[in-house]
């Protein structure tokens, strides 16, 4: 009989809500046990949400509890080291909410001490999972572009209003704003489908005008290897972008190209409450699907592409319970290490930024 892992979860904001608890649901193997809530009310109540549930108001109760066997960390992003420093320390396998820290080294702490503790450590970059990436990247499989030499990846909104939520509040030193928060997803998005860049450079903007710390962000990554050579990857992410259709992907190749526009729709049905096993759960409507561009001698062609079937977001955690199931560090589905990298490219962002000059890596 397959073994039953008790998770308990550290935080009980909308990461806990919308992406966790649901996931932790529908995921055959893990039982939520335990929600770590400091000051519940009556209309936000992890108790009231979910009778039989274990609450506790501290971090150190779930640590000392012998039957977890799993923390999900969902707190803001300053508290992440701390919180899963304590968890390996107490013997618990650990999955992190992004941004994972607020440092590389920091990243290469928790590494370090995962190994030494002979724990699993997974961070939560769900958006390997959009079906929309998931796309692109069989088109990168199956050559249908050839060599890319221009990867374009936008989080665009039009967000006119800076959020109080720590998205917004939370400094870039302690893994706040755009960077740290959309910035994470778009650079790791780059890192699975080409590794790490030779060269970034990078620049923020306040679209907003106001007194808060950048809000915006476009960042240039440059490679140059055997198979990418003049490979340019941009990153972007705007809070001012008054569009019906917002653009997600423009790829260009020396075969064809890729445009996508619209957001993955997981998010949005989490939200409305579906989760994966619902019918039509990550399948997005025809209109939103991508246009692909193929040339036929000098002639471009166009045709529309469905996206492929998705995996959704639960794969994650499927996959994150068969390493903990065989004990291979080798199988976790987002390990430490590409976290720290994409964290290692943050800092030369914020590098560029603020001297105004690549950074080579």
């Amino acid at each position: 009989m397959a073994k039953t892992y008790n998770v308990g979860v550290i935080g009980y904001g909308k990461a806990a809500k919308v992406f966790h608890v649901p996931l932790i649901a529908v995921t055959s193997s893990l039982k939520l046990h335990t929600v770590v809530q400091r000051t519940p009310t009556a209309s936000d109540s992890a108790a009231k949400d979910h009778p039989g549930v274990k609450v506790v108001s501290s971090a150190d109760a779930l640590f000392s509890d012998p039957d977890v066997d799993i923390v999900v960390v969902t707190s803001t992003p300053e508290t992440h080291f701390a919180f899963t420093k304590g968890a390996l320390e107490a013997g618990k396998h650990v999955l992190v909410e992004k941004p994972f820290v607020p440092t590389a080294a920091e990243a290469q702490q928790l590494l370090d001490l995962s190994q030494r503790s002979k724990r699993l450590l997974c961070v939560y970059q769900n958006r390997r999972w959009d079906t929309d990436f998931l796309t692109f990247r069989k088109l990168q499989r199956d050559a249908t572009l050839g060599r890319i030499v221009e990867f374009e990846t936008h989080f665009d909104r039009y967000r006119a209003d800076r959020p109080d939520t720590w998205t917004g509040q939370l400094g870039m030193d302690r893994a706040g704003g755009v960077v740290y928060d959309l910035g994470t997803h778009l650079i790791d998005q780059v890192v699975v489908a080409f590794g790490m860049p030779r060269e970034v450079t990078g620049t923020f903007a306040n679209q907003r005008g106001d007194a808060g710390e950048p809000d915006s962000l476009t960042a240039l990554l440059k490679y140059d290897g055997e198979n990418d050579s003049g490979l340019l990857a941009t990153v972007k992410a705007a809070v001012i972008s008054p569009e019906t259709s917002q653009l997600r992907y423009w790829v260009r190749g020396t075969k064809g190209s890729f445009k996508k526009h619209h957001l993955d729709v997981q998010e949005d049905q989490l939200k409305a409450g579906l989760k994966p096993g619902d019918k039509d759960y990550g399948v997005e409507r025809d209109s939103m699907s991508g246009q692909l561009v193929v040339m036929e001698g000098d002639t471009p062609k166009e045709s529309i592409v469905k996206n492929v079937e998705p995996e959704t977001y639960a794969a994650l955690y499927q996959q994150f319970v068969q390493a903990i199931d065989q004990g291979d560090p080798e199988i976790v589905p987002v390990k430490a290490s590409e976290a720290r990298d994409v964290l290692t490219i943050i800092e030369a962002i914020r590098e560029s930024a603020r001297t105004k000059r690549t950074i080579a890596l």
